[in-house]
């Protein structure tokens, strides 16, 4: 006779992720403004004619960014990650808007868009 194991659901399992990134941790959340996942990074890719070009007006040490389109909307943006220690002010990044991606200095992060 054999013996029942106990597998753990997918649901407890994410339940029980605790995101790092405000520690200083690796980020274990793919929501956004955390960490980029690999399915994103593809999409994102795969759609290049939604990247809107922007500048960074404002970074601040909480995570959040403030940019300006080139058409001078402004948008807030929050990310965990480190886009805010990575950019300054009056550098180019380009938004994703649909999948929620900002391109700076290099690298792709996940944002929230707080504003």
């Amino acid at each position: 006779m054999s013996t029942s194991q106990n597998h753990l659901t997918p649901t407890p399992v994410r339940q029980d992720t605790v995101c790092m990134c405000a520690r200083g941790g690796a980020c274990s959340s793919f929501a956004p403004g955390h960490a980029v996942h690999l399915i994103q990074a593809r999409l994102v890719s795969a759609t290049p004619a939604e990247w809107v070009d922007a500048t960074v007006s404002e970074h601040h040490e909480d995570g959040t960014l403030v940019l300006h389109t080139l058409d001078g909307e402004r948008i807030e943006l929050w990310n965990g990650a480190g886009a805010a220690g990575t950019v300054r002010s009056g550098e180019p990044v380009a938004l994703h808007s649909r999948y929620h991606a900002l391109s700076a200095a290099g690298r792709l992060f996940n944002a929230l868009r707080l504003s």
